[in-house]
């Protein structure tokens, strides 16, 4: 039976009967401190937990301390203990992100009356409410819905309609725009009270851009600051005595523009929303995470003033808002509010990893069954490779784990394209390395042995169901594809010792190798895009040396891109890719592309070719970078790049010194 959060229950007096639990149990100084009329509230938050139930990587298949809801769910008991009333919100991004979630969709399917195993998991912990993150619509509507329908608690999206009316109150939301949850809670005297808590939804506008071949024609999307100012006058005319916004969006710019993907800041403005909870970006806050702002305070855990938290990605951490109300009449008004993050693990000085709670069993064994069927899913070999795959090196030089997918990507679009008016343009290939470190963590990068290739480690190389697509390119726009995927680095000054070479605000997704054709890049100069891809430096010209078959690429020369629906169809913000280029869409996910390229191969040979390297610089100019510890074992391995190794990074990472 699912343990439903009981946010009427007194556990104040409970205590007070046994001294062991007294001593055992503090409470919240709001709860040990209201008086009559005066209530703790404790608002607790997971976000992107990507179908992470169990605290276990599959794609190296050993069990981790750092991820799963069954590790959360034990701080979810400990925090409700903690205060006399509390709830529990999700903020979306559930059912896709690993293996497990690729198995129900790919493997076992959705039919009407199945659960999906992240909605089971939920259900056994108890959730309140949740919202839909951008995520959800990688499978498809029916899918979504099939998956949603098992839960045991309200969802809630508001920007998202199957029809448009004359403004949002007029639209028909795919889901209930906001729910307000009518709420038992006790004061500080022993008091019970009623309290109508209204809690509403938003996903990123982009959804139409990442997801169109699922939502073209099916729904439409609103921007996120719009929806809530229509919507949220009307939830306080309902009767809800505080709202709570579920923001599957990230902390952004302060000021707000139509459509925007990043719209806490400008949402938290909002008038009658009371608390924002966060997420899309896999970060914490509060913490060190963002920088203060005139509206963020990262310290406080504030976005203009109003509790705000993100509980990370994964079940790494709970976000919680604690909220003291007191009540004047029949309104409840804030008196003051903490947040903050909990984790489930943290890192020490050496590098490891310490688990500071155990799993819930009730949560791990109401999913088994899905989680065995998984682990038999992705043992599966098919095919081998002769030489080891690893991402430890992806930003910094010609990869292999990145190569192998360029590889794949190749030979699908050109058979493809065979028979067609593009059979005779050059053919090039857009990849990026998808786990290489940064907010991932010190372990987040692909290392595959040389040998058997499973799924598990397809999967391991391609995160994400994509499917694979086309676009015709000028040469003028490849080379500012390229441009756009430089950012990844900082400007570096020649002749300056041990610069910081990577860029923190730019996602490794957005490194896009293009294989094809070689070329280097000029560190010296500054970047002709920022890392939102808005051109900043028209001038700029990092790119040096792009050539195709040992010739200058022209800019006036057409190519073919290889790559997939998301890039292609604006994802990332690159030259030559906003969906109006696109001459193929094929029906395939670029996963399974790269599966039956191993199976048709047999055996790849993964070696990266150093199409690309960075451009020489005057003499004592060297630059570090971090990558996981396990990365010296194949530093010798590294073509292209003057590199050593250079001692102990930040969070347990390695640093390594390259001179150029």
């Amino acid at each position: 039976m699912a343990r439903k959060s009981t946010p009427h229950f007194n556990r104040r007096a409970f205590l007070a009967g046994t001294a062991a639990g007294a001593s055992l149990i503090a409470l919240h100084p709001y709860s040990a401190r209201a008086a009559a009329n005066q209530v703790h509230l404790r608002l607790m938050e997971t976000t992107d937990l990507h179908v992470h139930v169990f605290p276990y990587d599959y794609y190296s298949d050993r069990p981790v301390d750092t991820v799963g809801l069954a590790r959360t769910a034990s701080i979810v008991d400990e925090i409700r203990a903690e205060a006399t009333n509390s709830m529990l919100l999700d903020n979306g991004d559930l059912i896709q992100g690993n293996p497990m979630g690729d198995y129900i969709a790919y493997e076992r399917g959705m039919k009407e009356g199945d659960m999906h195993p992240i909605i089971t998991a939920m259900n056994t912990v108890g959730f309140d409410a949740a919202t839909i993150g951008n995520h959800e619509f990688n499978y498809g509507l029916d899918f979504l819905m099939k998956s949603m329908a098992g839960a045991a608690f309200p969802v809630v999206l508001s920007n998202v309609a199957t029809e448009q009316g004359g403004g949002p109150r007029g639209d028909t939301t795919l889901f209930k725009p906001y729910v307000i949850l009518d709420r038992t809670v006790t004061d500080g005297a022993g008091n019970e009270h009623r309290i109508k808590v209204g809690v509403i939804g938003f996903t990123p506008p982009q959804i139409m851009t990442w997801d169109s071949k699922h939502l073209e024609g099916n729904v439409k999307v609103r921007d996120i600051v719009a929806t809530a100012e229509a919507w949220v006058p009307e939830m306080r005319e309902a009767g809800a005595d505080i709202v709570i916004a579920l923001s599957h969006s990230g902390i952004g710019a302060d000021r707000h523009a139509e459509g925007m993907e990043n719209a806490s800041v400008p949402l938290a403005a909002v008038e009658g929303i009371d608390a924002v909870m966060t997420g899309h970006h896999h970060l914490v806050f509060p913490g060190t995470a963002y920088e203060a702002s005139g509206a963020v305070d990262p310290a406080t855990g504030t976005i203009h003033g109003k509790p705000a938290t993100m509980g990370g990605f994964w079940g790494s951490h709970l976000g919680l808002i604690d909220v003291m109300l007191e009540r004047d009449g029949n309104e409840w008004t804030v008196m003051g509010f903490e947040t903050s993050a909990r984790p489930i693990s943290k890192r020490n000085e050496d590098r490891s990893v310490e688990a500071l709670v155990e799993s819930d069993e009730e949560v791990l064994a109401s999913v088994q069954d899905e989680h065995d069927a998984t682990l038999a899913y992705v043992r599966r070999a098919v095919g081998k490779t002769s030489a080891p795959l690893h991402s430890y090196f992806a930003l910094v030089a010609d990869d292999p784990s990145v190569q192998i997918v360029s590889n794949a990507q190749l030979w699908y679009i050109e058979q493809m394209l065979a028979e067609t008016e593009y059979a005779d343009l050059p053919l090039v290939s857009a990849a990026a390395p998808f786990k290489a470190g940064g907010r991932g963590g010190p372990e987040y990068y692909t290392d595959v042995p040389a040998g058997d290739i499973a799924i598990k480690n397809v999967a391991d190389l391609y995160l994400y169901p994509n499917t694979i697509r086309a676009v015709k390119v000028t040469g003028a726009e490849l080379k500012d594809w390229l441009e756009r995927s430089a950012g990844m680095f900082n400007q570096i000054t020649p002749g300056e010792a041990d610069q910081v070479l990577l860029n923190p605000d730019f996602p490794s997704y957005n490194f896009d190798v293009i294989d094809g054709v070689t070329y280097q890049i000029d560190l010296s100069e500054p970047s002709k895009f920022d890392s939102d891809g808005n051109l900043v430096n028209p001038d700029a010209n990092r790119i040096v040396n792009l050539e195709y078959q040992g010739a200058p690429v022209d800019p006036a020369q057409e190519f073919v891109v290889a790559t997939n629906n998301y890039r292609a169809g604006g994802g990332g913000s690159f030259p030559g890719a906003d969906g109006s280029t696109i001459i193929f869409e094929g029906p395939d996910t670029n996963r399974d592309v790269i599966v039956r390229y191993i199976v048709d191969q047999g055996t790849i040979n993964p070696s990266a070719d150093a199409n690309w390297t960075f451009a020489p610089m005057e003499e004592g100019t060297s630059v570090l970078f971090d990558t996981g510890p396990a990365a010296e074992e194949y530093v010798e391995t590294v073509t292209g790049v003057d590199m050593e190794y250079a001692g102990d990074g930040p969070d347990g990472f390695a640093r390594f010194r390259i001179t150029l």
